[in-house]
C-alpha cells in the first residue's frame, strides 16, 4: 500500500509539473527515486501512464485517464489528512500557491513573513506565473489573481484595492518627441506592448476618456511576456508602457520616467484571493483566508 501511494504521488507531482526534477524537487526526493517509483507503478497497473523523451515528459492517452480519476480522489485524501488539523491548536501542512510576480511583490510578499511567524507549522510553496493557472488541475490550494481574471466559480476574497495604470515614457524617449495629449496620439508613438501568457495576445491600454473606458491597441518595435522587463524598457528609453502606479513612484521621484495622458489614467480591479468552492476548507487556507481579511479591515 506505501508503494501504491507513493507511485501516485510521484506520478501527480509528474503530471503536474512536466518534469522529473521538479516533481523530485516537490516532493522532497531524488529523481531517480521518483523513476523508479513511476516504473513500479506502471508495471503494477500494466500500461505505460508517460511518455519519456530526452527532452519532455507528456502523457499517454491511459495517463490521461488515469489522471482524471485519481486527481480529485487525491485531493478528497488530503483534505481528509487535513482536516485533523482543526483538532490542533494551530493549522499546518504545505500551502501551494499561485500568483504573477507583481502580485507577489504588491501583495503577499511583503505579508508574508507575518504570516508565517503567525503559522509556524505552515509551509509555502510559491509559484510565480503571469499565465492564468488552473488551480484544481495544478493541485495548488490557492491563488491570487487580479479581480476580472478570477474565474466566477471560485470563491475570491479582496486583498488589495484598485489598480491604478499609467502611460509612461523616460526623458531620454521624450528628448526629441512630443508627449501624447490624447490616446489617439499614441498612434503616432513607438509603444512597448505585453504579451499575455495566458491568451498569446496583445494587452490593450485600457484608458478613461470622459468618464468612459476604452481599451486601444498600440504598436512598437519591442513585445515582452514578463511585465518588469515592460517597464525595464520603458526606463531604458525605447519607448512608452503601460503600467501600474505602485510599480513606478520611485522613478517617477527620481525623475527617470515621466507621466503621460494623466487625465486619461484608468483603474483596474485590484488583486483577490481566490480557491475552489469546496464546502470544508483546510485550516491551513482558511488561516490564510483569515489573515488576509484582517489586512484588508486594518
Amino acid at each position: 500500500m506505501r508503494d501504491d501511494l507513493s507511485g501516485l504521488m510521484a506520478f501527480l507531482a509528474v503530471a503536474r509539473r512536466r518534469s522529473f526534477t521538479a516533481a523530485a524537487a516537490e516532493l522532497h526526493v531524488t529523481p531517480s527515486a521518483v523513476s523508479q517509483s513511476l516504473r513500479a507503478l506502471e508495471e503494477r497497473v500494466g500500461v505505460r501512464l508517460l511518455q519519456r523523451t530526452t527532452r519532455s515528459v507528456g502523457l499517454t492517452e491511459a495517463g490521461s485517464r488515469f489522471l482524471s480519476r485519481l486527481e480529485p480522489a487525491m485531493l478528497g485524501v488530503r483534505d481528509a489528512f487535513e482536516s485533523l488539523g482543526e483538532l490542533r491548536d494551530r493549522p499546518s501542512g504545505l500551502l501551494r500557491l499561485t500568483l504573477p510576480r507583481y502580485g507577489y511583490q504588491e501583495v503577499l510578499g511583503p505579508r508574508l513573513a507575518e504570516f508565517l511567524t503567525a503559522h509556524p507549522d505552515i509551509r509555502v510553496d510559491i509559484h510565480l506565473d503571469d499565465a492564468f493557472v488552473d488551480i484544481v488541475q495544478q493541485g495548488f490550494d490557492a491563488g491570487f489573481r487580479v479581480g476580472e481574471h478570477v474565474e466566477r466559480e471560485m470563491i475570491a476574497i479582496p486583498v488589495s484595492g484598485d489598480i491604478v495604470m499609467h502611460v509612461v515614457g523616460s526623458p531620454a524617449y521624450f528628448a526629441n518627441r512630443d508627449k501624447p495629449k490624447h490616446p489617439r496620439d499614441l498612434r503616432e508613438h513607438d509603444c512597448i506592448n505585453y504579451r499575455s501568457r495566458t491568451t498569446g495576445g496583445l494587452l490593450r491600454w485600457g484608458l478613461n476618456d470622459g468618464g468612459k473606458r476604452i481599451e486601444v491597441s498600440v504598436e512598437g518595435r519591442a513585445v515582452f511576456d514578463d511585465s518588469e522587463l515592460v517597464l525595464d524598457a520603458a526606463v531604458a528609453g525605447m519607448g512608452l508602457a503601460y503600467v501600474p502606479e505602485s510599480r513606478i513612484r520611485k522613478l517617477l521621484a527620481e525623475k527617470r520616467l515621466v507621466r503621460v495622458l494623466e487625465a486619461y489614467s484608468a483603474t483596474l480591479p485590484g488583486f483577490f484571493l481566490y480557491y475552489p468552492s469546496r464546502v470544508q476548507v483546510a485550516p491551513k487556507l482558511k488561516a490564510l483566508i483569515d489573515f488576509f481579511k484582517l489586512k484588508r479591515r486594518r
